[in-house]
């Protein structure tokens, strides 16, 4: 049974901004909410920062989870209010259904797939001298590129994305209607998988933030990404599409 948790983060804790500046101590930390091996709990999670004063962390897992520890090194122990929330995920996955609308935000790590970089690293030149066929795997670096894969594999996802409510009749530089949707942070991150990792092993991610409307096509397909992700890079932060309803209109 799936679970999404809400949990509040204190960033004037020395153990808050460890976790704040480094995805991999953060995926260590959600990691240690489980009560079961790690390779057995599928998590997801992401961070928004929206407010740097309150961050909140999502994370949505398989089992049940226990945040004290979080709250205890990163929150506000002593203080009143609701520290973390844990919510059974289930009903809300009843709701969707063919052509219900919803608000969503996603954190994803946008790419694509190369055999020839413009600009490749020391690294990849090794491998393309070396006669390494393997193509490689590249973040899109600008906001544009980013726009543009996020919605032509919203099909292949369950869903679209509507045109944006617009009074004045204005259109993209494509002459179609803008689309409602937005990008809300863009950030480059660079860092090791672990304490003695080689520089050319460091994960280097795009993590972008979109937020708007969707409109389910396929109920299957969302409920599977929903559980599942979007994207690369699911371990330190992105993939994690949450939902909220709307008013429905006559």
């Amino acid at each position: 049974m799936p679970y999404l948790s809400r949990i509040r983060i204190n960033p004037l804790r020395a153990q808050s901004r460890k976790l704040l500046a480094s995805p991999r101590a953060m995926h260590a930390a959600v990691q240690g909410g489980l009560p079961g091996p790690p390779e057995q709990e599928r998590t997801l999670w992401r961070l928004d920062a929206d407010n740097p004063h309150r961050p909140l962390l999502f994370v949505l897992t398989t089992g049940k989870p226990d945040w004290t520890h979080l709250v205890e090194q990163a929150g506000w122990p002593g203080a009143d209010g609701e520290h973390y929330a844990v919510r059974d995920y289930a009903p809300l996955l009843r709701q969707l259904a063919t052509g219900r609308s919803f608000a969503f935000r996603l954190t994803a790590n946008p790419v694509q797939n190369t055999n020839r970089p413009d600009k490749p690293t020391p690294r990849q030149q090794e491998r393309i001298e070396a006669g390494d066929r393997r193509s490689f795997r590249l973040g899109h670096r600008t906001a544009t590129a980013q726009l543009n894969w996020f919605l032509t594999r919203t099909a292949r996802w369950g869903f679209d994305i509507p045109t944006a409510p617009s009074l004045d009749g204005t259109h993209d530089t494509d002459n179609q209607p803008p689309r409602d949707i937005r990008i809300i942070t863009r950030q480059r991150r660079s860092f090791g998988k672990g304490p003695l990792t080689p520089k050319e092993t460091h994960v280097v991610m795009h993590a972008v933030t979109f937020e708007g409307r969707l409109r389910i096509t396929d109920p299957a397909l969302l409920t599977e990404r929903l559980l599942a992700g979007i994207g690369p890079t699911k371990a330190y932060g992105c993939g994690l599409l949450t939902l909220a309803p709307l008013p429905e209109r006559a």
